[in-house]
């Protein structure tokens, strides 16, 4: 490699300030001359984020965290950070981005935003180019040798988004690879010359290492610390909660202790939220509060902002998962006995090969709710011809002030490699409703009205499931068939997502309203017990998995799929771990040989610990009373 190429990786300071360090681009990688002088700046570890948030639910279809500009139709306040230019000279810019309406033609750039350079904004605005993720060139700028600020400015508040920034003296864009930290980007951000080791950092071994931080996962790391396991709870967003936290402000159904095991839904009950309605407010899901719940037991270690794209198979087992720090690319790497698959989408089980299930059509769809207020005065909202074409007649009226569930799309596209297009439908729905209220033929109405709320994170509902030694059916449940393992009760009705027919009609392609259709033929004061054998994999013989991706069929998922349902099935798992752990076996092992053991620990208090899977069980003076019976 010729000494004088140079490459520059900036990211943030934030907990990684090591990570700025030169770095050499390798020309069949990187696609630019070997001379070329090169800053890279991801825009997800810019020092400020200004009113730009953190987009990380499409890394795997992409490649990257992205920053994401949701200010509800006003301008976001600057990204800012500050680089190393390591020579001077005239740089070219490119900015991966796209204009994220123009896969549907639609008129207008909503997502327009600029460069700022020392200052000076570029004159070419950003956002505005390509369907697909890419490389837009935004001309050059004469740069002097040392500290350099670039900024992120939002022109329109209507979600424009930036993966990051190459500064250039090639004229040659980097490579589009939206693979998981790609070679290019690896040598780019400086990972092998940073002094980190060319490895990722290994964290464990842990006894149980749970991947997804909604209910579900927090109820396996909860449980399982409290039953003396080491836990590392490892969650891509900020916050924990998943569809259940501020972002997605889903509210907590299903009912808890109930049926043989009236304990199981204590430590739920903790963390849980008790929104009035849904979408609640901010405060009502208390992520705080859940965070410091999970912080306080010294068993657990929490990854937030840390996102598992890989698996490494020993044998029959899982023997790692590796995972990128969202806003530094730190790659970690978590070893453990026993892994949860707790990510909703079964992507733990998918990677490491366990047989996985996902209905081709009918499946339910992801919801981005809204809310809107009424200010003092006269408010006005900017015409979005690029959204969805709506008159008052093409929605439910959101009457209480919010859009619920029902705005929910994607029923037929598909959920893993186009969520990204799927969430963008759903705002474009949403943008397009509040324009008629505001615009259009709802004008009249609603000159206070202020759109104060939209969730930018989808709240999805199916995707793929992983096969257990059970697979729940429909049927299973209506006939109320028993099982010896039968645990976790759910007691909402098979409730299962349709396009709604007067609000398709006009777009059929993909509708944005939907019905529920409940089968209600399920006991929903008691319970049906869903059995333990669908909480683990078949064919992976330590992996578990708790919440939307267990393995059920597409109609017995309409049932189980609620909150403190999951929540719940997460308890489970974290006591099997430890039956497991103390008699050496897998999870097969703990229905067969030692449900006796489970049964035991499945009518303890929530707050029931030991200090090792094979200690005495302590009873703490504050656990709650037995409930009644359900």
């Amino acid at each position: 490699m010729p000494p004088h190429h140079v490459a520059l990786s900036v990211r943030g300071s934030v907990s990684y300030p090591c990570l700025v360090a030169i770095a050499s681009f390798l020309a069949c990688c990187s696609g630019l001359r070997a001379d070329a002088a090169t800053v890279l700046v991801e825009a997800e570890s810019f020092d400020n984020h200004g009113g730009w948030t953190l987009d990380t639910q499409f890394i795997e279809q992409m490649g990257s965290p992205y920053l994401l500009a949701h200010g509800l139709g006003k301008p976001v306040a600057d990204a800012t950070t500050k680089v190393s230019v390591p020579a001077a000279g005239d740089y070219r810019v490119f900015v991966r981005t796209k204009d994220w309406v123009a896969r549907w033609n639609a008129p207008g750039t909503p997502g327009r935003f600029q460069v700022v350079v020392n200052g000076k904004p570029l004159a070419t605005p950003f956002g505005t180019q390509g369907a697909e993720w890419g490389w837009q060139d935004g001309g050059t700028v004469s740069l002097p040798a040392g500290e350099a600020t670039v900024g992120l400015r939002d022109l329109t508040g209507f979600d424009g988004r930036c993966d990051c920034i190459a500064l250039t003296t090639d004229k040659t864009p980097p490579p589009n690879d939206s693979g998981v930290l790609t070679a290019w980007r690896r040598t780019a951000l400086g990972l092998e010359k940073s002094g980190l080791p060319a490895e990722p950092e290994t964290k464990g071994p842990y006894d149980l290492v749970v991947i997804g931080g909604g209910y579900s996962g927090m109820g396996a790391a909860l449980s399982a610390a409290r039953m003396g396991l080491k836990v590392a709870l490892v969650q891509d967003r900020p916050v924990l909660g998943g569809n259940g936290s501020s972002e997605i402000r889903v509210w907590a159904m299903g009912l808890i202790r109930r049926g043989k095991y009236p304990r199981i839904g204590e430590i739920i009950e903790e963390f849980c939220d008790h929104a009035k309605k849904s979408p609640g407010t901010y405060e009502e899901f208390g992520d705080a509060k859940k965070e410091q719940i999970v912080r306080a037991e010294p068993n657990i270690d929490l990854f937030l902002n840390t996102h598992a794209f890989a698996v490494k198979r020993d044998g029959t087992r899982i023997g790692s998962v590796t995972a990128i720090d969202t806003r530094t690319s730190r790659e970690l790497r978590f070893t453990g006995r026993f892994f949860c698959d707790a990510t909703g989408h079964a992507t733990i089980g998918h990677l490491a090969g366990a047989e996985t299930v996902m209905e081709e059509k009918g499946r339910m769809g992801m919801s981005n709710m809204w809310a809107w207020d009424e200010a003092d005065g006269p408010q006005t909202f900017p015409e979005t011809p690029w959204a969805l074409s709506l008159t008052m007649a093409d929605f439910p009226y959101p009457r209480d002030h919010h859009g619920q569930w029902f705005w929910e799309s994607g029923f037929d596209k598909d959920p893993l490699g186009d969520a990204e297009g799927i969430r963008d439908w759903n705002l474009r729905a949403v943008y397009g409703a509040f324009n008629a209220m505001k615009n259009g033929d709802g004008a009249d109405k609603h000159a206070n009205a202020i759109l104060s709320w939209v969730a930018a994170i989808g709240g999805p509902r199916e995707s793929r499931r992983i096969l257990g030694d059970v697979v729940l059916t429909q049927d299973d449940i209506v006939g109320k068939k028993e099982f010896s393992d039968g645990c976790v009760p759910s007691t909402w009705s098979i409730d299962l997502h349709y396009p709604k027919k007067e609000f398709a009609e006009k777009f059929p392609d993909n509708p944005f309203i939907s019905i529920a259709v409940h089968d209600n033929r399920v006991d929903r004061t008691y319970g049906y017990p869903v059995p333990y054998r669908c909480f683990y994999s078949k064919d992976v013989e330590n992996l578990f998995m708790a919440g939307r991706c267990i393995s059920v069929d597409h109609q017995a998922l309409g049932t189980v799929r609620v909150m403190k349902t999951c929540g719940m099935m997460g308890e489970v798992v974290g006591k099997a771990a430890s039956v497991a752990i103390k008699h050496g076996t897998d999870q097969r092992g703990v229905y067969e040989q030692h449900w006796g053991e489970m049964d035991e620990l499945l009518k303890l208090p929530g707050k029931a610990r030991r200090a090792s899977p094979s200690a005495p069980i302590e009873i703490p003076a504050d656990a709650l009373p037995l409930a009644p019976a359900g």
